[in-house]
């Protein structure tokens, strides 16, 4: 094969400083140098216009590598610096890993306002300020219910960017009761990240529904990836209310259990209006008798809060959803930053 019109990618381990991961973005961005790889990258080259692989498993937890160029890059930083009114010398904080593009793009951002973010991935104690920082929903619970320091830091900046998973309506308005600036962000590694901020698509993005429901995204943030016409048509659903997006779970989110139709974002959200403390997922494991079965995932180990969500969710939605089993854990398996693992889940209960 060819490979003249390549570059070599280069993969930075953890244990690099974050003066080393910003020179080595840089440096993919602006030169011919060497492409930046995150996470577990097994390409040694790329074509010569990508700048960054990103490795993500998706929802499926299938392998993908997703292929970046500056350009999109670049775009997807000045639009979101644009959406908050970011100004040269503004400043970022990381609070999100380096594998993943939400904290590739922190990076990005702080480059475009000339600045140095500062590093808080594992910080401990007293957080220093920042104009702007990005968390996942798990990250704002934590601030409101265990981390006064991180509560802090997030109140202080101008705003703070809340993506990576979907963010519940009831977490959301916790977090702006104690004074945080919440803008929910919408996208992924094939838009470089959040490119829809409270339902508003940045400059130059535009969305549409397509008849199936699905989100479907164009613009100059888009990755090396399949299109429609120009569209990357997402595996999310969604409509528009007011002019904006509002996602309503994912074309794959929805199972069938004895010929009912049963959302498990639907389950979730229901459980988080009676709980909103709780971190929960559902999920669903083959049946022979049913299809599918339902279970539900709960951050908490009160034996009681089993009957409760059955009880609940059979009343509010109907029987058809009181779950085969509620599992009490530690900490929900997590996909990257955010999204809940029910593969793993699924795996814990067959």
């Amino acid at each position: 094969m060819d490979t003249s019109s390549h570059r070599e990618v280069r993969s930075l381990e953890p244990t690099h400083t974050l003066a080393e991961y910003v020179s080595a973005l840089e440096t993919a961005l602006t030169t011919d140098g060497a492409a930046l790889g995150c996470g577990p990258i097994h390409s040694t080259t790329v074509p010569s216009n990508i700048s960054l692989l990103v490795a993500t498993s998706g929802s499926t937890g299938k392998p993908k590598e997703i292929a970046l160029t500056s350009s999109a890059l670049i775009a997807s930083a000045q639009a979101s610096n644009k959406y908050l009114k970011a100004a040269k010398g503004n400043t970022w904080s990381l609070l999100l890993p380096l594998t993943h593009i939400a904290g590739i793009n922190v990076l990005v951002r702080a480059l475009q306002l000339g600045t140095q973010p500062f590093d808080l991935r594992n910080h401990v104690g007293v957080y220093p300020q920042a104009d702007f920082t990005a968390i996942v929903p798990t990250q704002l619970f934590s601030a409101l219910n265990e981390n006064a320091e991180l509560l802090k830091h997030l109140q202080s900046a101008t705003a703070v960017l809340v993506g990576g998973a979907s963010l519940s309506q009831e977490l959301r308005e916790q977090g702006e009761a104690a004074g945080i600036n919440i803008v929910a962000t919408y996208g992924m590694s094939e838009t470089c990240g959040g490119c829809i901020y409270d339902g508003v698509a940045l400059d130059g993005v535009t969305f549409e529904i397509a008849e199936n429901g699905q989100i479907k995204i164009s613009g100059p943030v888009l990755a090396e990836v399949e299109r429609e016409n120009g569209w990357f048509v997402t595996q999310d659903l969604g409509r528009v209310v007011d002019g904006k997006l509002q996602v309503i779970g994912r074309s794959d989110d929805t199972i069938i259990s004895g010929g009912e139709n049963i959302s498990l974002s639907a389950i979730e959200s229901e459980i988080n209006k009676r709980f909103p403390h709780l971190n929960v997922a559902a999920f669903a494991t083959t049946d022979s008798k049913w299809g599918h079965a339902l279970h539900v995932a709960v951050e908490s180990n009160d034996e009681t809060i089993k009957a409760a969500i059955s009880d609940l969710l059979a009343q509010t939605i109907g029987a058809h959803t009181k779950p085969k089993s509620v599992i009490l854990l530690d900490k929900l398996p997590r996909i990257g930053i955010g999204k809940v693992d029910r593969i793993s889940l699924a795996k814990m209960v067959n």
